[in-house]
């Protein structure tokens, strides 16, 4: 059964503030984020606003929020490729690429969210709501890794888990973004001209020291890319290649 014309109604609502309140918190910043700019931005009174968010943080939440639904979509689709254990888990750090290349929006927000206080003044429900796309993602990953066990293409070493396997390659993914979002430290000179570049190559020898079959190459690697993006994010593979065509022209 569809929503009723006022769910519809609320919902449009919502997701109007939503986007003015991304827009603004990546012009001004969180503390440029204020309730009454949203007013003024939506043209709905601040009592309209106070009806779906109870304050600012709440707000910024919910942007978390969707970031963090959009890269459980993406870890699912990357999930359903056809390939070996270790091919799919490539097909997840593809995934979070994209989101970061095609959607630095939302890792920017993302990044001022983490950097406040912002779950210590939002309802438990947003938090666990956050909290379960979280643990999606993390769990995804896992889940490929126990494959990769149970088809002999992985043996742990003792004391070691999928939980902490994956991880740790979600720490070297993170860590990249926020060194790529930070706009004032330059990585050209440090010799990192192409960073996500870079990631990939360090993820895979991070499966290469687990000893995780197979090892990787520079061609199959490229090969498996190739593929995943034809297979899986072909829209995606599009939008890449129309920004490189742009970026060429430029």
């Amino acid at each position: 059964m569809g929503m009723s014309r006022r769910e519809r109604e609320r919902k449009e609502r919502a997701d109007l503030i939503l986007r003015v309140g991304r827009k603004l918190l990546l012009e001004r910043g969180y503390l440029g984020l204020t309730m009454d700019r949203i007013a003024s931005a939506t043209e709905y009174s601040k009592g309209t606003i106070y009806q779906h968010f109870r304050n600012k943080e709440e707000v910024v939440l919910a942007l978390a929020i969707e970031t963090a639904e959009v890269r459980v979509a993406f870890f699912e689709r990357a999930a359903t490729f056809r390939g070996r254990p270790r091919e799919r888990m490539s097909a997840v750090g593809l995934a979070a690429e994209l989101l970061v290349r095609l959607h630095p929006e939302h890792l920017r927000s993302e990044l001022i969210v983490a950097a406040s206080s912002v779950r210590d003044k939002v309802s438990s429900e947003r938090q666990a709501e956050l909290q379960g796309c979280e643990h999606r993602c993390m769990g995804i990953a896992a889940g490929i890794v126990r494959d990769a066990v149970a088809a002999g293409d992985l043996v742990l070493p003792e004391g070691s888990t999928p939980e902490t396997l994956s991880f740790g390659l979600w720490s070297l993914c993170y860590g990249s973004f926020v060194l790529i979002a930070t706009e004032q430290l330059h990585l050209g000179p440090l010799g990192i001209r192409e960073p996500l570049l870079a990631l990939a190559q360090s993820q895979q020898r991070l499966l290469d020291g687990y000893g995780w079959a197979p090892l990787s190459e520079r061609e199959a690697s490229r090969a498996t890319r190739e593929r995943i993006l034809t297979e899986v994010f072909p829209e995606e593979h599009k939008a890449l290649a129309a920004i490189a065509s742009q970026a060429r022209g430029s």
